[in-house]
């Protein structure tokens, strides 16, 4: 949700890192967002679950990845 909310108002995501425990807007608005993002125009609840389970894996070893750490590439990889 973090990544996602952050996405939509255009915010630079290379240089963000997930804030573990840290509260951010309402249930409903969480669920606003990964409707939206999802792709399925009406999904259950089980996909939405594998939805934000699969974003959830790619974000975690993105956040890992040195080709994703900004620190680390500096301007050579800007965006990747």
């Amino acid at each position: 949700f973090q990544y996602l909310k952050r996405f939509d108002r255009g915010r630079d995501l290379d240089a963000f890192r997930y804030e573990a425990l840290s509260v951010e807007g309402s249930p409903a608005e969480c669920l606003q967002l990964f409707l939206l993002h999802c792709g399925i125009m009406d999904p259950s609840w089980a996909e939405l679950r594998n939805f934000t389970w699969f974003l959830n894996i790619q974000l975690r070893d993105c956040e890992a990845s040195d080709f994703c750490n900004p620190g680390v590439v500096q301007d050579i990889l800007n965006g990747f």
